[in-house]
């Protein structure tokens, strides 16, 4: 669990920029202009990875597209979470081969946390011939050599060797255009819930520096955006490896300072890790969202032990009151697992009943997936899958009708929101989030976007709230 020699040196970071050269002269010499497709799955984690890569890909002389049809490399950014993500991935890497059939020089590419496990690149070196390269997320930073190695070598490169992990500052990034930006402020967990790979494929936890963190946000601020989320596996637990005496909490804090008319989100939070300091701490900065995302997974004492998460039912209670008590009209939203290993009809339930004594926002439901390597995956598991779908729809039945309500009382109110793109919505062209992070169509012109208004409700249902400019 220590932090050892985590930071990548700058020698080997300005190496990367050498094969970035070699990559670009190649094509120039062929007087080829090359474009890659980078398909992201998972987490705000992982998109952030997925901007790393478009950022070395950019200096390597690549442009981009979203049809792998027409790319020269393909590369499928992957998430380990759940098992319907891996089937998605696999039936990817099934239609690749026509495109690597019509493009035998098209070079495909498997990364992120699904690569990194041991099972899944011996079944891709095994069963997908087509496939080129294979990394996981502690190889990211050397993305440029590994690709200038099949290049060069014309033959298959893997790079998943099992580490703790590190830290490498300077690669080049590519965000999307618009308001939204991703800071990862740290990687790795050392939590080991027992039903989550993330531990196994992503190392410890290991802090970016506080400053290097603060730069990145200002020249955020100073370049437009206005929505900034920070990231992490347990952003709660940010600085206990750094040993400078200062945590999550100093961390928001510092950032709250920058000038600019901005808002500061994060996630995901641990429950363990929470503290009244970090909920006094978001109370008093006024750029920092009053939004928490907390996962409690289960409500039921016995089952949270089993899936090692180290809080209990009250104590999440006691934390969630709290943090009502300091911020009214705080946003909560939270993880749920239904039918965990050996859960019961009645532990279950008691899943439900704090989903209606807390009165969630929202919540981002799942029926449990068992991820091979955990120890969930090796408990017995008794409950059927039709009983499984009879808990979650009870579970959905009682969050939706909450929501619903909550949306319906900001009927005829006006609220603040940051109108940050457009809708799929003909009647309501514009998407907008309020600092709660609820999602409102407004009418409205496109010049909006990009801008703080407000905005008068009009109409509301389960997932959204739909209205116009004041």
């Amino acid at each position: 669990m220590e932090r050892k020699n985590v930071l990548v040196p700058e020698a080997d970071i300005a190496r990367q920029w050498d094969f970035e050269e070699k990559i670009r002269a190649m094509f120039a010499a062929r007087q080829a202009h090359p474009a890659a497709c980078v398909d992201t799955f998972g987490c705000q984690q992982n998109v952030a990875d997925g901007q790393k890569l478009m950022g070395m890909l950019e200096s390597c002389g690549f442009t981009f597209t979203q049809d792998p049809k027409e790319a020269d490399l393909v590369i499928l950014n992957t998430c380990a979470v759940r098992e319907h993500a891996e089937q998605r991935v696999f039936g990817n890497l099934g239609i690749l081969t026509h495109t690597k059939r019509e493009n035998p020089e098209q070079v495909i590419t498997l990364c992120g946390c699904m690569a990194q496990e041991e099972r899944v690149s011996r079944r891709v070196k095994e069963s997908y011939r087509h496939v080129d390269l294979v990394f996981g997320p502690h190889a990211l930073w050397k993305f440029p050599e590994l690709l200038w190695q099949v290049y060069e070598t014309r033959k298959r490169v893997f790079a998943v060797d099992d580490e703790h992990g590190t830290i490498a500052e300077g690669i080049p990034v590519v965000r999307e255009k618009g308001v939204k930006a991703w800071v990862s402020i740290m990687y790795g967990c050392n939590n080991f819930c027992s039903y989550c790979i993330v531990p196994y494929v992503r190392g410890r936890e290991r802090s970016r520096d506080p400053q290097c963190v603060l730069q990145e946000v200002r020249e955020l601020i100073e370049a437009g955006y206005k929505d900034i989320t920070l990231l992490g596996q347990n952003v709660n637990s940010y600085g206990n490896d750094l040993e400078l005496g200062y945590d999550f909490a100093d961390l928001l804090a510092d950032i709250d300072q920058i000038p600019g008319e901005y808002l500061i989100r994060f996630m995901s939070s641990h429950p363990k890790d929470a503290t009244k300091k970090l909920f006094d701490t978001m109370a008093r900065c006024g750029h920092v969202a009053k939004q928490l995302h907390l996962p409690f997974q289960s409500g039921n004492d016995r089952v949270l032990k089993e899936m090692n998460r180290r809080y209990t039912r009250a104590q999440y209670l006691g934390l969630v009151n709290y943090a009502k008590s300091v911020m009214p009209g705080l946003v909560l939203t939270s993880d749920v697992i239904i039918g965990f290993p050996g859960e019961t009809e009645e532990e279950a339930m008691d899943t439900v009943s704090l989903v209606e004594e807390v009165g969630f926002d929202a919540l981002f439901t799942f029926i449990y997936s068992p991820r091979p390597g955990t120890k969930a995956a090796a408990m017995p598991d008794p409950a059927s899958r039709q009983e499984k779908q009879k808990w979650f729809d009870k579970l959905l039945e009682v969050q939706n009708a909450q929501s619903a309500a909550l949306h319906a009382a900001y009927v005829g109110k006006t609220v603040r929101v940051l109108v940050d793109g457009e809708s799929d919505d003909g009647a309501y062209p514009l998407a907008s989030r309020t600092e709660g992070n609820r999602l409102v169509r407004l009418k409205g012109d496109k010049a909006l976007i990009g801008r703080f208004i407000d905005v008068k409700v009009t109409d509301s249902n389960t997932w959204a709230l739909y209205g116009e400019p004041v």
